[in-house]
């Protein structure tokens, strides 16, 4: 189990299944049709953000911000949103641990990361310290994981 460190400071928030949008996503269903039967689950949007940062070339040293990156950007960004809304129904108060270990904080957790990607990708550097700092205060592990810096 994870320790936050933090006896006195808010617990962590273990956020609900969405099992038919988990489900769906792991029997390989397009991610594009999970995302609009379900645009409350951050999983779906967290997918595709990823993909598109992988179509638009987001990992290479030196690309050039193309219609993926900024879909990507607008992907993550959704799943971000829908995610804090989750949360804060959960109890989160703006601050405090969002374990990566519970499977269900992992789509939250994923359109952070995928946001924090496509904001370096478009030279967002604020955005991508802010969303840095966020996985941090989520979880420390969550940056390691998403393998960001």
């Amino acid at each position: 189990m994870t320790s936050f460190g933090d006896l006195l400071g808010p617990q962590p928030v273990l956020l609900p299944e969405d099992s038919e949008a988990e489900e769906a996503l792991l029997e390989k269903a397009d991610p594009v049709q999970v995302a609009a039967a379900h645009p409350a689950a951050s999983i779906a949007w967290a997918h595709l953000a990823e993909a598109a940062l992988a179509r638009g070339g987001a990992e290479g040293d030196a690309q050039l911000v193309n219609h993926d990156i900024v879909a990507a950007y607008a992907f993550a960004r959704t799943g971000y949103h829908r995610g804090l809304d989750l949360l804060r129904r959960n109890g989160w108060k703006g601050f405090g641990p969002v374990p990566w270990s519970h499977e269900p904080n992992r789509g939250f957790l994923r359109s952070v990361g995928a946001l924090a990607r496509a904001a370096r990708a478009i030279g967002e550097t604020e955005e991508y310290a802010r969303c840095l700092d966020l996985l941090e205060d989520c979880d420390p592990r969550a940056a390691a994981e998403l393998g960001l810096d």
